[in-house]
């Protein structure tokens, strides 16, 4: 089994979680929705001697991709990954609301995936699911063999990600979590697009929307 650790960077206005996932074997990398500060992404990278081998989205949103023009000129290599359903968001500046938010961002993935696709990088095999309601897109990273989801704005700590943003779906969206995400094993550990990590099964048992079913 890879050895994976996850080093957490908190950057832009929306305080958005910034992660990178690294083998520390190999010093292999793949950074999970490049927030802001691409040049401070950068600057880490180097000197940890990591080595970007991939870019995954969990969606489309201008906090979550404000460092990915930056990161694409630097790593051209590293392919960007995101949601099959997703692009709409990646192209629009009015769905992914940077138009609100400038600089407007209109960009595109290099793969889009599909619901249960398996991505083979850093050693282990990365489970894409595709869990709409935030966007229509976004996708959860589940690293099976190291229990670790990384869910975007789908699933926060006692809490779930607003729906109300352009190809939102309240029902979608707590369906979708309850169907693909909460029957993971309750072990996993959940590391979240805002806001401090936890776990499925605190969140079976004491997330406010799901604690009654």
């Amino acid at each position: 089994m890879a050895n994976i650790i996850t080093v957490t960077n908190v950057l832009g206005a929306m305080a958005t979680n910034c992660y990178m996932a690294v083998n520390t074997d190999t010093r292999e990398t793949v950074i999970i929705d490049p927030a802001a500060k691409a040049d401070f992404i950068i600057k880490r990278c180097k000197e940890q001697q990591y080595k970007v081998v991939g870019i995954l989205l969990t969606h489309g949103h201008f906090d979550h991709i404000g460092a990915l023009a930056g990161l694409k000129a630097e790593y051209p290599v590293a392919k960007v990954y995101a949601g099959k359903e997703e692009a709409d968001v990646l192209h629009n500046s009015a769905v992914n609301m940077s138009i609100d938010f400038p600089p407007e961002i209109s960009t595109d993935a290099d793969i889009y995936v599909d619901d249960g696709e398996v991505l083979k990088l850093l050693g282990t095999d990365i489970k894409c699911i595709h869990v709409p309601g935030h966007t229509k897109g976004g996708i959860c990273f589940y690293f099976e063999e190291n229990k670790i989801l990384f869910s975007g704005d789908t699933l926060f700590e006692m809490s779930v990600g607003r729906s109300d943003f352009p190809t939102g779906s309240w029902e979608d969206l707590l369906e979708n979590i309850n169907g693909k995400l909460l029957t993971l094993p309750e072990d996993v550990i959940v590391y979240s697009g805002h806001g401090g990590k936890t776990s499925i099964g605190r969140e079976k048992m004491m997330n406010p929307f799901f604690a009654d079913l």
